[in-house]
């Protein structure tokens, strides 16, 4: 999973101020039949009905998931299921009761012949933008917006039986003959208005999301992989096609970089873009599937700057074909929905995924080598206003509880540096022929995707594929209370840190804006009551001034994102002209541009006698 942090920034400018049976034999394996019903939407909820496997007990239960594998958050999914009934062969209403939020308990259940209720979306009910509250996160939320979009995150819709989960699942989707479904699964049913998708089990079927929009996909083959981009644009502003050439260029390289591993022959991208309207998503990012991304931006994001972020959030979602999809613990293979237990190995899983997300960039030449320094010393600077004496295995184990929750996404900052680190030593006690790719590699064919470690064991298992040094890294820094010290292991490679004054953005300073947008006339203004930077205060901005034209292109609500974009292109001292309205008034300021610098630490090659280790490295 990866969220996208800018959000918080940009959130805050914005919101401030039909069914088939399907046929089989009779001594076909019991299995669970899904009808989704998506052309009969009514209130803005959608009919789901579940015909029942045959129940030996008196009692049973269904359960809809409290909590899915790579989000490390409880959403309780259930709160979401309204209108639970219960039926006989007859037709007869069976009694049910809540056990919890996300379970109903159902009586006679030796006579249960099938199950009904209602599903509302998660869309409609975010408030915020993903980040410190109780909103599902998008990408592993629901959409239904009937006739125009539905998306389909499996273990929204569907739930499963106790001790059932093992059977296969075969799902009737019924949907507008305007609408088709982007996914990796084969849909088995060659009308224009039902799909018929089978998985073998239902930890496999919510592993594949559908998302149902007017037809807008492209597909291409990498090294043998299947890939389809398919794109839901509410303003029709980007299309799949459009942003094809950047995702192909990047995956191909990711292949490259990837080599022998190599976990699926199909592999789908859904894009789906905000409006950004109340009942839009706002949390912005992309969860992992094993042979799919969701992933959920702004539509008002330029084409350009949606691309950029693709690249960082798709490459980070694929490399987790690695892991924890390939590697990973039993905690994670024998993932419990409703009561789960995390596994102490988020380092990995997130982190080295992360990792890996910046360096095949440089690696395959994507970013230059001062690019990718620049990266990682954001990545300290971030790490570092975290808690870094949290033993890293301890805030996994114990992720969806605080103080440990609060500490989660350093897994994209922290955990990154934790593999940078690992890379290294591997890269030096091997005189540069091996690095932390071989590792996984190694790991992959150790245990596989069928094949979970014991998380206790993992440490041991490193160790002996890779020095003993890695061990006594692991078991110090990550297992243990110490801060890593970045300067010595980056020393090995010839990387020191360094301190320069850097250009600002003008509209933002970290997660704190100047800007804000009046939400009756979408104009954007200069926030009042904010002590400005120079940038402002050298042309004689004021608090409330209305922006609206920089250099004679119009901006407001509309076009935010260009402005932040178009903003970072200006020049120290560059001439510039601002339309503004004072009290009412329109007036225009010309004025040279100032920009706010602030002093920041990067890291910078500064020791050429390990340039050979350095190359094999970042190149290698």
């Amino acid at each position: 999973m990866k969220r996208i942090l800018y959000s918080l920034a940009l959130a805050s400018i914005l919101w401030s101020c039909k069914t088939t049976n399907t046929v089989t034999s009779a001594k076909a394996k019991e299995q669970i039949n899904v009808n989704i019903n998506l052309t009969d939407v009514k209130d803005d909820k959608v009919l789901v009905t579940v015909a029942a496997p045959k129940i030996n007990a008196d009692e049973t239960t269904y359960s809809i998931p409290k909590i899915i594998p790579g989000t490390y958050s409880v959403d309780d999914y259930g709160k979401y299921i309204e209108d639970f009934k219960a039926f006989d062969s007859k037709g007869n209403l069976l009694s049910n009761s809540k056990a919890d939020e996300n379970t109903w308990v159902i009586k006679n259940a030796k006579t249960l012949a099938k199950i009904t209720y209602l599903v509302n979306d998660t869309f409609d009910t975010e408030k915020g933008n993903g980040f410190g509250n109780n909103d599902v996160f998008s990408p592993a939320g629901t959409n239904i917006d009937a006739g125009t979009n539905f998306m389909l995150n499996m273990h929204g819709f569907v739930g499963f039986f106790k001790d059932k989960n093992d059977l296969p699942y075969t799902v009737n989707i019924a949907h507008p003959a305007n609408l088709w479904g982007a996914t990796s699964m084969t849909d088995q049913d060659a009308s224009q208005t039902n799909d018929v998708f089978s998985m073998p089990r239902y930890a496999e079927l919510i592993e594949n999301p559908v998302m149902y929009a007017k037809p807008d996909y492209t597909t291409f083959t990498v090294d043998g992989m299947e890939i389809l981009i398919g794109v839901f644009s509410p303003g029709g502003k980007i299309t799949a096609e459009s942003i094809t050439p950047e995702m192909k260029t990047m995956m191909i390289a990711q292949k490259t970089f990837m080599g022998k591993i190599n976990a699926t022959k199909k592999y789908t991208v859904l894009l789906y873009l905000s409006s950004m309207k109340p009942n839009d998503a706002k949390g912005f990012g992309a969860l992992e599937h094993p042979t799919a991304t969701t992933v959920v931006m702004p539509e008002l994001l330029p084409k350009d700057e949606l691309v950029k972020n693709m690249k960082d959030v798709v490459s980070h979602e694929f490399f987790h074909i690695v892991t924890p999809l390939t590697i990973h613990s039993k905690e994670i293979h024998y993932f419990d929905y409703n009561t789960p237990k995390m596994s102490k190995h988020l380092w990995m899983y997130e982190g080295v995924t992360e990792y890996f997300a910046n360096l095949f960039q440089i690696n395959q030449g994507l970013i230059t080598e001062e690019d990718f320094y620049t990266r990682m010393a954001q990545k300290i600077e971030h790490a570092s206003k975290m808690n870094d004496t949290m033993p890293f295995t301890t805030m996994s184990a114990n992720v969806l509880t605080e103080p440990y929750k609060a500490q989660y996404l350093n897994v994209y900052e922290k955990g990154a540096l934790i593999g940078m680190c690992l890379d290294i030593i591997i890269r030096e006690k091997s005189n540069g022929e091996r690095g932390i790719l071989d590792l996984m590699q190694k790991l992959s064919v150790e245990y596989g995707a069928s094949k979970p470690f014991n998380d206790e064991e993992l440490f041991a298992k490193i160790t002996s594929f890779t020095y003993p040094e890695v061990g006594d890294f692991l078991n110090t820094y990550v297992a243990g209370p110490t801060p890593i010290p970045y300067a010595d292991f980056l020393a090995k490679v010839g990387v020191s840190k360094t301190t320069t004054k850097s250009p600002g953005n003008v509209f933002l300073k970290g997660q704190t804006p100047y800007i804000t947008v009046n939400q009756a006339t979408k104009e954007i203004l200069v926030l009042p009551n904010n002590e400005l930077n120079v940038f402002f205060t050298s042309l004689g901005l004021k608090g409330d001034d209305v922006l609206l034209s920089f250099n004679n292109k119009a901006y407001s609500l509309e076009n935010i994102y260009d402005l932040i974009t178009d903003s970072q292109k200006w020049k120290e001292d560059e001439t510039i002209a601002i339309k503004i309205k004072r009290n009412g008034k329109e007036q225009v300021i010309t004025g040279k541009v100032k920009l706010p610098y602030e002093e920041v630490e990067s890291l910078n090659a500064s020791d050429s006698t390990k340039k050979t280790l350095k190359d094999a490295w970042l190149k290698g």
